[in-house]
């Protein structure tokens, strides 16, 4: 979750809603530091198993120093690896096998000369010893930095959203969608009489004796970079379960009760989500909610939560219905990544339409749990009113580019859509179902989504995914009047585009199979007679007089 807009008066006007910070808009004029970022080199070639994480944080000085332990397995023959750090953080030293490394840093990355190269299928460590005055960020989530704020009690209260910016703003790792380290283990030191709450189980804690103490966590399940996280605050606790699976919560002090009354909305979220998609995917490193000085992000396991309470986006509805002031927006949202994004991650940012288009979509899935099928299309519906179809929902590959804004509320309606073109709710629950679980905890690409969910239906979906994915245009329905013949046709970028859509005629709704040929429809009747069902499929419409 990134990016959903900055000011209200903007939601309200919805000139280009969107939920993510699109940080790629740079119309193809890539960099060398994009490339490095973005592209799997020779120098990247090892599958990182292990960062275990030990910092200081010293929020006075909006400092932190330590290391991280990069643990890893060659894919091939190394003798230089490439590890990224944003190139204003200093490298105080690296060591492998204690042996002082060499190294050379071009833009946001450090090519690592190992003392003793590691062979193809065999285990290499490094620890990277680092410090400095990570990116504040100007205003988290929508750019990426730390966030160094005081509760209302002067305490400190520190967060960290780095999503699209890359997690090595504050710490050094192999920053690429397509690895995710096993197991992340963090030692976070901080000023005594505060807390740091991150990603996992929690292990411990222990007084350093000076003035620090050190809180420990550890995760047991592939993680995205950027959802390893800190918190840190003067926070209450407070806890509950669902089955198996522990509900934490950390909340300031004074807003404990608040908490407890809005984050009652967890339990029927995972009642629906655990039968629409299935069970929550990290069950063992627990769930959390966690309030944050800034709005929210979906940290795996560690939910940040700053939605002050109220219910929808700030207390607005961003689909303009009413519906979505039904629900907390950043719970169900966030949440929703666990599956989408967190789970199931995308190889290449490119494809982040894959985190963001499903989650979305898992707002409509939970307002239809909740209260029924028509509520969740007019929610959906309300979405596209922001929607600028003005440039690609997938980005560019191999240098570090997102696609459009328009990848959270148009990919919600493309999957809306094809929900519709399967016109059978049980094989499409059955199918959304199966996907999830399928690629629980892989990483993927559009292309395998793509194929999935053509697999279960005998209408051709390709040309349909790539109108929506990668055209801005919708795909146009024209119809017209012909020698006294009702004809209707699709105009797309795609060739020989066929889709099917219903049409409304007299309360009576009626499947018509248009391709990009005009074809006279059984009914001949007058067009201002027709409507298309616009809450089952998102296109746009044209009637030539």
């Amino acid at each position: 979750m990134r990016k959903l807009v900055s000011i209200i008066a903007v939601i309200i006007a919805a000139t280009n809603l969107s939920c993510a910070q699109v940080l790629s808009d740079k119309q193809g004029n890539y960099t060398q530091a994009d490339s490095l970022r973005g592209s799997l080199r020779e120098e990247r070639a090892f599958d990182v198993q292990k960062y275990h994480l030990k910092l200081k944080v010293e929020p006075e000085k909006q400092f932190i120093s330590g290391s991280n332990t990069i643990s890893f397995i060659a894919q091939q023959d190394l003798s230089t690896i490439q590890i990224d750090l944003f190139e204003n953080m200093k490298v105080d030293s690296i060591l492998q096998q204690e042996k002082t490394l060499g190294y050379k840093r071009k833009h946001n990355a450090v090519f690592i000369e190992l003392e003793e190269p590691v062979k193809a299928g065999e285990k290499g460590e490094i620890q990277f010893y680092y410090s400095g005055e990570p990116i504040v960020a100007k205003n988290a989530p929508w750019d990426g930095g730390f966030v160094w704020e005081e509760d209302k009690k002067g305490d400190p209260w520190v967060g960290v959203a780095v999503q699209g910016t890359g997690a090595s703003l504050w710490y050094p790792n192999k920053d690429h969608q397509s690895d995710e380290p096993e197991e992340v283990r963090l030692d976070i030191a901080v000023p005594n009489g505060l807390m740091n709450v991150s990603n996992g189980q929690f292990i411990g804690k222990e007084d350093l004796g000076n003035g620090f103490t050190q809180w420990s966590w550890k995760t047991v399940n592939p993680i995205n970079n950027y959802n390893v996280m800190i918190n840190i605050a003067n926070y209450a606790h407070f806890s509950d379960s669902y089955g198996d699976l522990e509900l934490d919560y950390y909340v300031l002090p004074y807003n404990l009760e608040k908490a407890k009354e809005q984050f009652k909305e967890v339990k029927p979220m995972m009642d629906c989500f655990y039968e629409k998609f299935g069970e929550y995917p990290f069950v063992e490193d627990g769930f959390k909610l966690i309030e944050t000085p800034y709005l929210g992000m979906e940290h795996q396991s560690a939910v940040a939560y700053g939605n002050k309470y109220k219910m929808g986006y700030l207390g607005n509805d961003l689909s303009g219905t009413g519906i979505g002031l039904k629900w907390d927006y950043i719970i169900i949202h966030e949440s929703g990544h666990e599956w989408y994004g967190n789970s199931i991650t995308a190889r290449d940012i490119a494809d982040l339409w894959i985190h963001e288009g499903f989650t979305s979509y898992s707002e409509a899935v939970y307002v239809e749990c909740r209260w029924g099928k028509e509520e969740a299309l007019e929610y959906l519906k309300g979405t596209r009113r922001g929607l600028g179809n003005n440039a690609t929902i997938i980005g560019d590959y191999g240098v570090n580019s997102e696609g459009s804004g328009d990848m959270y509320f148009k990919g919600a309606n493309l999957l809306n859509t094809i929900r519709s073109i399967y016109d059978n709710d049980a094989l499409w629950w059955k199918t959304l179902k199966d996907y999830t679980q399928t690629y629980k905890h892989q990483i993927i690409d559009t292309k395998t989504t793509e194929e999935f969910f053509d697999k279960a239906t005998q209408v051709n979906l390709d040309p349909i995914f790539d109108q929506y994915l990668r055209h801005t245009a919708l795909p146009k329905l024209e119809f017209r009047k012909e020698k006294g013949k009702t004809q209707a046709r699709w105009v797309t970028d795609v060739e020989n585009f066929k889709m099917p859509v219903d049409i409304v005629i007299d309360g009576k709704e009626i499947r018509i199979i248009p391709t990009n040929q005009w074809e006279s429809l059984e009914q001949n009747l007058p067009l201002d007679e027709i409507k298309v069902n616009d809450l089952e499929f998102y296109i746009q419409t044209h009637y030539q007089k």
